[in-house]
């Protein structure tokens, strides 16, 4: 499977940047993450432990993201049910009033019984993650460009 989502987004990217690099705060906010643990964080890179569990479905799995904050971070599995697991998150500033945010993830679950079980789960999961980022990036600190910055859709030709 794989994920492909961007968004233009009224916050800072080191503010998403920190939500995304915070895994142990996800159960508050990403209805299908029953439990996350930091195992290991430093300057370049974060392992966590994730345990999804949703509509019956229930697993876990460990990624090892190297991060260059606030621009980059890396996903790749370290345990867990999947075959292939590698993910990117980019975060691009756009003038002071936010950034854009990519998010890919290529994954494909290790046997074909918990595919067809775990998969629409997962997929949901995924292609609604950059969209709770915002949600919760709204909810923490609700920001809006100031007068100052132009207002970045006035002109949709100018954003990179």
């Amino acid at each position: 499977m794989q994920v492909r989502r961007s968004a233009l987004v009224a916050h800072p990217a080191e503010r998403i940047f920190a939500l995304i690099e915070a895994a142990e705060d996800y159960p508050a906010f990403l209805p299908w993450c029953a439990s996350a643990h930091i195992l290991h964080r430093d300057d370049v890179v974060v392992v966590a432990r994730l345990e999804v569990a949703w509509h019956g479905v229930r697993f876990g799995f460990v990624t090892r993201n190297p991060k260059r904050a606030p621009h980059w971070m890396a996903i790749g599995l370290e345990e867990g049910p999947f075959r292939r697991f590698d993910g990117q998150w980019h975060l691009t500033p756009l003038a002071q009033w936010g950034c854009r945010v990519e998010f890919a993830l290529d994954y494909e679950f290790d046997t074909a019984l918990l595919g067809r079980l775990a998969a629409p789960v997962f997929d949901k999961a995924t292609a609604t993650l950059v969209d709770a980022f915002v949600r919760r990036a709204d909810e923490v600190a609700p920001s809006a460009p100031s007068a100052a910055d132009p207002d970045p859709f006035a002109n949709p030709g100018a954003l990179p």
